[in-house]
């Protein structure tokens, strides 16, 4: 699936200083910046189709029937770019629907559904940085940086039946 980067080098950066961190740093930030925002993630995938949001849907109710452990591990396979029959499924799908398939995983944390954030869970210093960054950003960035961000991630489809 082709992906094209933002031309905005400081969304760029912010980009990589997210693929910087630790994976359960990222994992966490992510899920600090949809609580924040998730709301308008939603109605901003443009070109989000009823197809998109049954792929991201089946995706996600495969990971939710999984144990929470396991559950976990998908979602560092997807940063780490594992090579997983859930991390080619997730590497076919478009980048509006990868972001629909991280919103839904969100939820699931919220409902416990999938494996929650610790109640006590502090962001690292520059997690907390990157957050405030991403406050700053106007909505049409903060939803480029997400893409961007998201879009990279998993694995190459396999040709044929293997996905």
């Amino acid at each position: 699936m082709a992906f094209t980067q933002s031309n905005d080098d400081n969304l760029a950066q912010s980009v990589k200083a997210m693929q910087a961190l630790d994976v359960d740093d990222q994992l966490a930030l992510f899920y600090f910046i949809y609580k924040e925002m998730g709301g308008s993630v939603t109605p901003a995938a443009p070109g989000a189709s009823t197809v998109g949001t049954d792929i991201a849907e089946g995706l996600y109710n495969q990971v939710k029937d999984l144990s929470h452990e396991e559950q976990l591990q998908v979602q560092r396979d997807l940063i780490n770019k594992a090579d997983t029959q859930y991390t080619r499924m997730y590497g076919s799908m478009s980048d509006t629907t990868k972001l629909l398939f991280w919103y839904r995983l969100s939820q699931g944390m919220d409902s416990a559904t999938i494996i929650p954030m610790p109640s006590d869970y502090k962001l690292s210093a520059q997690s907390e940085e990157l957050l405030n960054t991403v406050k700053g950003l106007g909505y049409e960035q903060q939803i480029t940086l997400f893409r961007d961000y998201v879009s990279p991630m998993g694995a190459e489809p396999k040709q044929g039946a293997d996905i």
